[in-house]
């Protein structure tokens, strides 16, 4: 290049820019990369292998297998390989992660080691040569034991410095000979370098050695060498590893290797494998071996006969035994029609019909892991070959049998009931619906566990036999397992054929139920533990929400985790009863865990349906205790079941009963012996059925059976979701009848002292009926339940009105009776009136009171809780009325016949109230005179409505009425009280004791039931008085003070009063007006009092008068007026003296008489004052102080 030319081009970037570009770096595309290699011990062997290469139906050794596998290889939960990659010819872009080396072994006996994962035994040895195109290196290996070398190459740098400053990268190609024992050089690895580095760039090669030693390793540098010092890309041989591989083949163990590039890891990943796991034994073909004709065209076998039963996938045991078929073992490929099947030979060939046999053998279905059985197939004690299955009872097996990880030391197929394994299993890989809605299946049990830690040989197989439902039992020296799964009953138990002690149940405690069951297993979507949570709403109602958490041991299936749930729950709730009795050795050694017993317990059932044979023939059994048994009907569907001779139970339909005799419609296999026990069932009353869980050796001849409940068609609910079929254990769950004659009646009766109106239910008792539900209500009210134990019910408290009554009876389970017997009964309850007062008889005491006789009560809520009323009037004759008379005394209790009462001019009147407050119909009367007070001066008459203005005191709540002529409360629905204040106060000028006599007259009314009130035609009125009111009264109450009115005084608090004596200086009074009904009002016409003061005479013992006048006071003062009553000094006492020791001319003078006292002065015939005794007496009215 030419100087003008770079003058040129810098001024063609001056044109635009003015400065350079920077010059240009090319990326750092080359680093050094290292190797990880993990081995990972994944199971015992011999395993079936990866699990897409198995469902695939791959062969081992094959490129499409190890591909497949990559599909099951996870690292950090990615797999290797996508799954929906193929298998034969995956793309680039399906691989998740690239330059990953991948072994494997499945754990056979005689598997080889793997060669280069890991290298075991590494020699480096330092060379340190740069490689150049004209001078290869090489380097010799003489020791024979080494499997492989590695060679090292390093780059200081691979760069080109360009004249225009950029810096670009450089490709360098070289290749790597080898030579064995001097045969000459080939070339094993032909390669390149390409990208930029400005460090140290290092690469690996390793070369598996295939010949003959010595071997010599060249490196050839094919790219010419830099001439120039900007060209950076020389390389040295840098060392040699010899490399010895690990040799151990690790027999029966499973393993794989990894070998990780650090440029897609940081760390070690974490590893997940899917396999299918260990290859057990599975049965063998079965003991029925079937004749049929097959023809041969091609390789294509056809095999007829009717009805065969086998699908395709079902493997089948053909034997030919004419023609020139081959024998073996063949999967059935085709069905055309229940009547053929075809088989692929491995020979081809043409065979006309000829004769074979074919035996039904057990297969696995390569995608589920499940084991086909063939329809109809029998096990004839043999064991296959094993393969891969996730049957859990041949998994158990294989544990219990192995001698590398179980029990086969010790345990042998000798010391096992294979047959109870088979069926375990068979019952285990049984189709049932998977849950997802499509409409496709699952075995119903399957175990797919991988057991990482030793585990007691007792618990590893409790775990796996927990699996199936199954119970592991160690009997007369082997092992077999009981499996819950439907089954029928193998023996019979009545009262006949156990203890004295008969049938005991227990149950467990509601607060050991749960409502909810949360399953925990291993979800091979996410390869984590998830949980399935199954609900019972029927449980959730009744006991709230209860969680039991539950680990699904060895399940990968959520609906196995499901109907796991499901029987958890199922048997909490219907399978909690326990029942245990004691048998005879007879039956104990007979009976064994996992049995389905029946029992008719005549207790529980509520009927003897079972006993033992009196004698039999085939068809005619002789039954025991006739009398103490309840045959059932013909029409009822009849069985009886009996154990022969044999230990088995036969059933048959009962066809005649003639006495003790049952004729059967078919005959029993054998004649029933003597004593055998039987048991009776039909539609309306079934035995219960039991599956023993215990069988305990007593003593030489006792055993103790334990057992639970067992319901039929169980599985099918836990399932399917089908109903339970009913099966009736008792008649006691038959209702009972209907009561009849349900009759009622009414009536009161005192109970705690309290009159109670009740009804009395009484009905004809039902045979073995011990408690009736009655239902009653009044009137349209809910009904209200009681549960009684006889045929009689009371019902308390009753009102006016109508009820209902229902009455149904229980049986002894409790279920009620299809009907009710039912009445109406119109009840009076506690309204009728009580009866009216009789026998009123009046008697004075003294001026103030007088007293009042009459008959008591017949009724019972009067002489209980209720009450006589006691009013007074001052009217007479004719117009004195209950309702115009206001109380003169509280009332008084209803089983009193005599009261004292204030004697009052006028009439009184008296009815009974029972305890609901009602009166009777008409008031008993009886009228009383003035009764005067002899030598009594009236002190004041006050009469309120005879004012100017009437009733001019004080009104709380109460109003004059002029139009009425009195004064009423203003509004009773507002106030049901109000008081009258008098206007004047009483003031005696003295305290003393003062008589007072009330003076009342009113009238309770009803408010709008006055005449004015009335709208209707005068014609059409029925009465003129209108309604009754009495529950409408008036009092006059007085309070007193001693001090004096004018001033401050202290008053007492109000007390009523009708005739009485009261003490004071002061009085005021006060009337109230109640009603105890809103409705009712009083019309108080005339209201006031007189007061009146009852003659006192003073006497006194001998006074000494002494030489002057003597000044003597009343030992109480007398009242004499005062100037607003009566005037003052109106009423002075009369004083008598009666002298003593008076002589001849003696005289005394009396001056000074007041209310307090008066003065006398004794003086001789001379008129002088002398000493004389004396007495005196003072008549006057009133006591003072």
């Amino acid at each position: 290049m030419t100087d003008q030319n770079k003058i040129i081009r810098g001024a063609f970037f001056g044109l635009f820019n003015n400065k350079p570009p920077a010059p240009y770096k090319a990326p750092d595309t080359l680093h050094s990369r290292a190797f990880a290699t993990v081995q990972d011990l994944i199971s015992e062997g011999e395993i079936e292998g990866f699990a897409s290469a198995s469902k695939e139906g791959l062969t081992k050794g094959t490129t499409a297998y190890d591909n497949a596998s990559l599909k099951d290889v996870f690292l950090d939960d990615t797999p290797i390989l996508n799954s929906t990659a193929s298998s034969s010819s995956p793309d680039e872009s399906d691989f998740n992660y690239q330059n990953t080396t991948f072994k494997s072994r499945f754990g056979t006996s005689n598997q080889t080691a793997m060669s280069g994962i890991p290298a075991e035994t590494r020699s480096p040895t330092a060379v340190g040569v740069t490689v150049t195109t004209a001078a290869p290196v090489t380097r010799q290996v003489t020791n024979t034991d080494v499997d492989a070398v590695i060679v090292t190459l390093t780059w200081p740098q691979i760069q080109v410095f360009e004249d225009d400053g950029d810096v670009r990268g450089h490709f360098v190609e070289y290749k790597i000979q080898v030579q064995y024992n001097s045969g000459g050089f080939t070339d094993v690895i032909s390669t390149s370098v390409s990208g930029r580095t400005a460090d140290a760039y290092a690469r690996d090669h390793r070369i598996t050695l295939t010949g003959d030693f010595p071997v010599d390793i060249r490196v050839v540098r094919i790219t010419h060498d830099a001439t120039e010092s900007r060209v950076q890309n020389a390389f040295q041989f840098t060392s040699i590893q010899e490399v010895i591989d690990n040799s151990s083949t690790y027999p029966n163990s499973a393993y794989v290797a990894l070998r990780l590039d650090s440029k897609q890891f940081n760390r070690i990943p974490s590893r997940k494998y899917r396999i299918r796991g260990i290859k057990v034994r599975i049965p063998g073909a079965s003991a029925s071996v079937v004749s049929a004709t097959y023809t041969q065209s091609t390789t294509v076998v056809t095999v007829n006969n009717n009805n065969h039963g086998l699908s395709v996938g079902e493997s089948v045991v053909f034997t030919a035994t004419s023609g020139a078929g081959v024998n073996g073992t063949f999967v059935v490929q085709t069905v055309p029609d229940v009547n053929s099947f075809t088989l692929t030979s491995s020979t081809s060939q043409t065979v006309t019909t000829s004769n074979c046999t074919f035996a039904g053998t057990p297969n696995v279905d390569l995608a589920t892991g499940r084991i086909r059985y063939p329809e109809g197939y029998v096990f004839n004690g043999v064991m296959a070959a094993a393969v891969y299955t996730n049957c859990p009872a041949m998994c158990l097996l294989d544990l219990i049998t192995n001698t590398r990880y179980g029990l086969g030391n010790h345990i042998s197929d000798s010391n096992l009931d294979l047959f109870s394994f088979v069926a375990a299993s068979r019952f285990a890989n049984a189709e049932v619906d998977d849950g997802t809605g499509a409409g496709t299946k699952e075995a119903r049990f399957s175990c797919n566990v991988n057991i990482q830690s030793p585990k007691e040989a007792f618990a590893a197989i409790n775990d796996l036999s927990g699996v199936m439902r199954c119970m592991p039992i160690w009997s007369a020296g082997g092992i077999t397992v009981s499996q819950d799964k439907p089954t029928t009953a193998s023996y019979l138990f009545n009262l006949a054929n156990v203890g004295e002690g008969g049938f005991n149940y227990s149950g467990s405690s509601l607060k050991t139920r749960h409502s909810v069951v949360s399953v925990s297993y291993f979800n091979m979507d996410s390869k984590e533990v998830d949980f399935e949570v199954v609900e019972d709403s029927t449980a959730i109602s009744k006991l709230g929400t209860i969680v039991k958490q539950v680990k699904a041991f060895a399940c990968t299936s959520r609906n196995q985790a499901a109907r796991l749930g499901r029987a958890i729950l199922f048997a909490e709730q219907n399978e909690s009863e326990i029942v245990t009795f004691t048998t005879s050795i007879d039956s104990g050694v007979v009976v064994r865990p996992g049995s389905v017993i029946e029992v008719n317990d005549p207790v529980r059932a509520g009927a003897r349906r079972g006993g033992r044979v009196v004698s039999a023939t085939t068809t005619a059994i002789t039954i025991d205790a006739l009398s103490e048994t309840t045959l059932p009907a013909l029409s009822d569907n009849p069985t009886i079941s009996i154990i022969l001779s044999d230990g088995t139970v036969e059933s048959k339909s009962i066809s005649d009963i003639t006495g003790a005799v049952l004729t059967v419609s078919s005959a029993f296999s054998s004649a029933p012996n003597a004593n055998a026990p039987y048991v009776i069932s039909s539609t309306t009353l079934q035995t219960q059925l039991f599956r023993v869980i215990q069988v305990e050796e007593q003593d030489d001849i006792n055993y103790a059976i334990t057992a639970l409940t067992y319901v039929e068609g169980k599985y099918n609910f836990i399932e399917n979701n089908v109903a339970l079929p009913t099966r009736n254990i008792s008649i006691l769950n038959v209702p009972a009848p209907t009561p009849t004659n349900l009759t009622v009646s009414e009536k009161t009766v005192v109970i705690n002292n309290i009159a109670r109106s009740k009804l009395i239910v009484n009905w004809q008792p039902v045979k073995g009926v011990t408690q009736y539900l009655l239902n009653y209500k009044y009137e349209d009210n809910n009904f209200v339940s009681q549960v009684v134990f006889s045929s009689d019910f009371e019902l308390l408290d009753t009102k006016k009105g109508t009820y209902t009554i229902e009455v149904f009876s229980y049986n002894i389970s409790l279920l009620l009776s299809v009907n009710a017997a039912s009445t109406t009964f119109v009840a009076e309850g506690k309204t009728a009136l009580p009866e009216d007062l009789s026998g009123l008889t009046i008697e004075p005491i003294n001026e103030q009171f007088a007293r009042l006789r009459f008959n008591q009560a017949t009724a019972i809520d009067v002489l209980h809780g209720g009450r006589v009323y006691v009013r007074h009037t001052s009217q007479t004759g004719g117009s004195a009325s209950f309702q115009s008379a206001q109380d003169v005394i509280e009332a008084v209790a209803g089983n009193t016949t005599e009261v004292i009462v204030p004697a009052l001019a006028g009439t009184y009147l008296l009815k009974f109230q029972d305890d609901g407050g009602r009166f009777s119909s008409n008031a008993a009367s009886v009228a009383l005179s003035a009764v005067d007070i002899l030598d009594s001066i009236i002190v004041k008459t006050d009469r309120e409505d005879t004012d100017g203005t009437p009733y001019n005191g004080t009104k709380s709540n109460l109003v004059f009425d002029s139009s009425i002529g009195g004064l009423k409360l203003t509004d009773p629905s507002a106030n049901a009280t109000g008081t009258y204040d008098f206007v004047d106060t009483l003031d005696l000028g003295g305290t003393f004791s003062l008589v007072l006599k009330r003076h009342f007259q009113g009238v309770g009314f009803y408010v709008g039931d006055q005449f004015d009130n009335r709208t209707d035609l005068i014609d059409t009125w029925t009465d003129f008085d209108g309604t009754v009111a009495n529950d409408s009264n008036a009092k006059i109450a007085v309070r007193t003070t001693t001090d004096n009115p004018s001033g401050s005084p202290t008053y007492t608090s109000f007390n009523d009063f009708a005739n009485g004596t009261f003490k004071g200086r002061g009085f005021q009074f006060r009337i109230t007006l109640t009603t105890a009904d809103v409705a009712q009002n009083m019309n108080l016409q005339q209201a006031g009092y007189t007061a009146t003061m009852p003659s006192r005479t003073e006497q006194s013992a001998v006074i000494a008068s002494g030489a002057g006048a003597k000044a003597v006071t009343f030992t109480a003062p007398f009242f004499v007026g005062t100037s607003g009553l009566g005037n003052l000094n109106n009423f002075l006492p009369s004083v008598n003296i009666s002298p003593q020791n008076m002589a001849t001319g003696d005289f005394f003078e009396l001056s000074n008489i007041s209310g307090t006292g008066f003065t006398v002065h004794f003086k001789n015939s001379s008129n002088a004052s002398i000493d004389r005794n004396f007495t005196y007496s003072a008549v006057g009215f009133g006591k003072g102080g």
